[in-house]
């Protein structure tokens, strides 16, 4: 209740646009969340073969992918606002052509349009956001930004089944039912266009803050942020290849290990998402204490246990505590590492630095389909899932070591 009290006062301070950028993000989560819940089923209730949703879902995000460093480097280049409008109300109009067009050229071209301006708000957010405050607030900002991001999705997603339940229920066909969930979820997202209309267009400067803040890191000379980037990335990469080995199959662990319902398998990955949002919103008042990146590491280090726990057990009550406090603790470093991303690099190269840390992260991630699906294969339920959350937890513990290695001096020489 108090941090509830305390956000609340600070919203009533925030400046028109951060409001308003909270506002559209939040109809276009929720949106998204609507639709992505349903599309796959609706894909196979169009009458496609199972392998139709994989190859939609992969040509989504290889789009996405090609497009991270262009839209990055456009985003350095010309106004943020701008390109932010065109991909929210071009990501709603094509959500809209997804929930009527059943042809499998339509939904091909769709899945990589979708992929591209999906691209804009992801790479875009963050750099957005920090334009428009100080940097002694980017990471509570970040944090609760995040927090209200994930909460949106969680309440799109749940949203999503119960809609298209009651409409069922209602005697509209089940294929009916999803189109109808899948245009309010396109129409939420277009929704996001309008607060954003109503910004004002943010100036980006590199000039320094008030004398309070001075002790803030300043931005590095170009070659050495550069090398910054590089290394961020490289640490991003090991963390990106660790978390697709793991994570895009928690769904099948649960149901092949436990033989968990589709029901409770749902249930138990949303109160996943809702710890997240609690996890987040701690990050700031750890990092407060001891800085930015010993919190970073402090907060993967502490999800090690629990993710091998996870991995080891044969016991669903353990599992699914364990995996709880893993993703809780694994995603509250998200926001701080956003926050010393943008604080060590300058405004001419945020949305670069950005684009090229998910590059590096979403090449990681979409690599590892094919090694972990080998792995569980050759070794089974329980010794192919305990070998891959092994992996994970090595290259978790590497990434963590090579940041604090990498960032520490710079850090702990200059308080946060």
């Amino acid at each position: 209740m108090k941090w509830f009290q305390s956000t609340t006062a600070e919203w009533k301070g925030w400046s028109r646009n951060i409001r308003l950028f909270f506002l559209s993000n939040m109809l276009y989560q929720f949106g998204t969340g609507l639709f992505s819940v349903l599309y796959n089923l609706y894909i196979h209730e169009l009458g496609y073969p199972d392998a139709m949703s994989g190859t939609v879902v992969s040509m989504q995000s290889l789009a996405t992918a090609v497009c991270f460093i262009p839209i990055g480097l456009f985003g350095d280049r010309t106004s943020r606002k701008r390109l932010l409008l065109i991909g929210a109300l071009c990501s709603g109009i094509v959500l809209a052509g997804r929930s009527l067009f059943e042809s499998e050229s339509s939904l091909l071209t769709m899945a990589v349009l979708t992929g591209i301006f999906a691209t804009v708000l992801q790479v875009l957010a963050i750099p957005f956001l920090a334009d428009n405050v100080a940097k002694a607030d980017r990471l509570r900002i970040f944090s609760i930004y995040s927090a209200f991001v994930l909460a949106a999705q969680v309440a799109g997603s749940l949203g999503g089944g119960v809609i298209s339940d009651v409409l069922q229920d209602a005697g509209v066909s089940e294929l009916l039912s999803f189109k109808l969930v899948l245009l309010a979820g396109s129409i939420a997202t277009i929704g996001a266009f309008l607060p954003l209309q109503a910004m004002r267009e943010s100036k980006r400067t590199d000039k320094t803050e008030e004398n309070q803040h001075a002790a803030l890191p300043q931005p590095a000379p170009v070659k050495k942020e550069f090398r910054f980037i590089a290394a961020f990335a490289a640490v991003e990469l090991l963390i990106g290849i660790g978390s697709g080995l793991v994570i895009p199959y928690l769904n099948l662990y649960f149901t092949n290990r436990f033989e968990v319902s589709l029901s409770g398998m749902s249930f138990l990955l949303s109160l996943g998402q809702v710890m997240t949002i609690f996890s987040m919103l701690i990050g700031p008042s750890l990092a407060s204490r001891i800085g930015q990146v010993k919190a970073i590491v402090i907060f993967q280090t502490l999800s090690l246990p629990f993710l091998l726990i996870t991995g080891f057990t044969n016991m669903l009550l353990v599992a699914s505590i364990s995996f709880l406090f893993r993703q809780a603790l694994m995603n509250a470093a998200n926001p701080l590492l956003s926050a010393t991303l943008m604080n060590r690099v300058s405004a001419r190269n945020q949305s670069l630095a950005n684009s090229v840390m998910q590059t590096a992260f979403m090449l990681g991630w979409a690599t590892m389909g094919p090694v972990q699906s080998h792995i569980i294969t050759s070794h089974g339920y329980y010794w192919g899932y305990a070998i891959t959350f092994s992996i994970t937890g090595l290259l978790y513990v590497t990434a963590s070591l090579l940041f604090y290695l990498l960032f520490r001096e710079k850090k702990e020489s200059q308080p946060n």
